[in-house]
């Protein structure tokens, strides 16, 4: 399993304690099972709560994930094989014909990118041009490539084998005296020929005597001594293959260099682009293919048309929230697997069926410990401490109205696996600092932030937990403009800020939006109708956004 696509377990976005310790527990619950893919992940900042208990735990942080948007890098083929520029057509074919490429990309000596090959073009270069014979007979190569391809044996190199040169092929099928006449009517100089013969003597020799560029003797023929040596006098360079003579002519044929087929207009899509636009990108191009460049123009890899319907490899199990407005960026473009959680079920769609636990306890926590239990697993001390957080965190040390006698039950059995005590955690995670004090007004408003939706009304509510609210007054002002603010950019009906006292189990909401559905809120309002005192509610998911959604039946917004 070391090698296997990895499996991202993650929470809501701006995620709590919860969400945190519950994404790290169940990715070890699966490791527990013996499977290695999945990985606690996370899709926003950490805060000093959330720091404190990770720490306390010797637990790193998980993986950050800005989004998860398939991406041209999930599907394009990494494994890339390339051509050099001087490469041979019979090299080209041996690759198109070995890995059914339908293009191939070209580099230079220094292995920068110069072009595309694709297979189209290398068919199009050997159709017989009726109009133009002579052109049917040209090839651009040299020597050394012409015996590679070949597999020839060498008699004799001649001069300058190395060197890139255009020549005409013919074969000495006729009489020596016809052959001798063709070969002056043709204009073709006796140094650019290539001669491919049998075991015909006559037409050996007479090739050598006018010193035509290359001999090719077919047929793995036996070359006299007197042939070889003649060869050398006259600068001939002398091969011997072992095919027929079509079968030569055409291999020579595929030696022609491939510099003169090089497309050097060719697409390219970098290996970050999201999978959607990639798509609308090749359906409006005709190209077989895309290179993906990365940094300084490497070449990191290549998308056809075929790579972006392949299945996307990325794979999600969501804790602590089943709304995918909740979710990380994309999460709808990806297969989500599983989903842990206990708040209200929203509207979401799989495309198969998938495991589904939604139990109303107090937090995602206890539903990882109870499978922890279930199966027989004991955890260690750091991970039961975990579990351990996310419990008291979110239950508010069992005294939110979202308690349960489930959530009792499993911080006992937690307790006894862990090396800290119920209270002595209780009061390290409420007194790790005040959220209002260390953050910005706008990363406030950000913690535990969540937007949902109903009767077609768009809304956020967030929540801190402070000891007491003197902290919270001296920023109240700050905290109301940066409401505001959201409201605006997220193009929300309202934006609420819950800030709860842990001490007296009290609460403040603040508030800014549509004048409508606020002034129907029955709280007492604390100040300009923009904070309301919520006596005894501390929990968002069962007492404040059930009030909140029967505001909004009551009517519609004026927004």
């Amino acid at each position: 399993m070391a090698n296997a696509t990895p499996i991202y377990v993650i929470g809501h976005r701006n995620p709590d304690a919860d969400a945190i310790c519950s994404a790290i527990a169940y990715a070890s619950f699966k490791q527990f099972q013996g499977n290695m893919a999945y990985i606690a992940a996370r899709c926003g900042n950490s805060n000093s709560r959330i720091d404190a208990i990770l720490s306390r735990f010797h637990t790193p942080l998980p993986l950050f994930l800005n989004d998860v948007y398939p991406r041209v890098r999930d599907v394009m083929v990494h494994d890339v094989h390339t051509l050099h520029s001087e490469a041979t057509c019979a090299e080209a074919l041996g690759l198109f014909d070995r890995f059914a490429h339908r293009l191939v990309p070209v580099i230079d000596s220094k292995k920068q990118l110069v072009g595309t090959i694709s297979s189209a073009q290398l068919a199009h270069a050997f159709i017989p041009q009726i109009a133009e014979p002579k052109r049917m007979r040209q090839i651009s190569s040299s020597l050394t490539a012409i015996a590679q391809t070949l597999h020839a044996k060498t008699l004799f190199p001649g001069t300058h084998p190395a060197r890139i040169e255009k020549l005409f092929v013919r074969i000495g099928a006729m009489d020596v005296t016809s052959f001798g006449r063709l070969t002056q009517a043709e204009g073709i100089p006796p140094e650019q020929s290539i001669i491919v013969v049998g075991g015909r003597h006559d037409i050996q020799a007479k090739s050598i005597n006018l010193g035509v560029r290359l001999l090719v003797i077919t047929g793995n023929r036996t070359v006299d001594e007197d042939t070889i040596e003649a060869a050398r006098d006259h600068g001939v360079a002398l091969l011997v293959s072992s095919y027929d003579t079509t079968t030569t002519v055409w291999l020579i044929r595929t030696a022609s260099a491939i510099f003169s087929l090089i497309d050097h207009e060719f697409g390219s899509i970098n290996p970050d682009t999201k999978l959607s636009a990639a798509r609308k990108k090749i359906s409006a191009l005709s190209a077989a293919a895309f290179l993906v460049l990365g940094e300084n123009s490497r070449l990191q890899g290549i998308l056809s048309k075929s790579d972006i319907l392949k299945p996307i490899p990325t794979k999600l199990v969501l804790v602590d929230h089943n709304e995918l407005t909740q979710a990380v960026p994309g999460a709808d473009e990806v297969a989500v697997t599983e989903i842990l959680d206990h708040h209200r079920l929203a509207p979401i769609a799989t495309p198969q069926p998938i495991l589904f636990i939604n139990d109303p306890v107090g937090s995602t926590c206890t539903i990882v410990a109870e499978l922890f239990r279930r199966h027989g697993f004991k955890p260690t001390p750091d991970l039961a401490g975990l579990m351990m957080s996310g419990l008291i965190s979110d239950t508010l040390l069992l005294q939110s109205p979202t308690s349960t006698s489930k959530d009792a039950d499993i911080l006992s059995w937690l307790e006894s696996h862990a090396d800290i005590k119920t209270k002595a955690l209780a009061n390290l995670i409420f007194t790790s600092g005040s959220v209002i004090l260390v953050k910005p007004p706008e990363n406030v408003i950000h913690t535990d932030f969540k937007i949902y939706e109903d009767e077609g009304i768009r809304f956020s509510v967030s929540q801190v937990e402070e000891l007491g609210f003197a902290n919270f007054w001296s920023e109240s002002k700050a905290l109301l403009s940066a409401l505001a603010t959201l409201r605006d950019e997220e193009r929300l009906a309202f934006a609420a800020l819950l800030v709860t006292d842990i001490n007296t189990q009290n609460s403040l909401m603040l508030v800014k939006g549509d004048t409508d559905i606020i002034s129907r809120i029955s709280y007492t309002y604390v100040e300009r109708n923009e904070i309301f005192d919520l006596p005894g509610v501390v929990s968002r998911k069962k007492q404040l956004i059930p009030y909140l959604t029967s505001l909004l039946r009551e009517g519609g917004s004026k927004t």
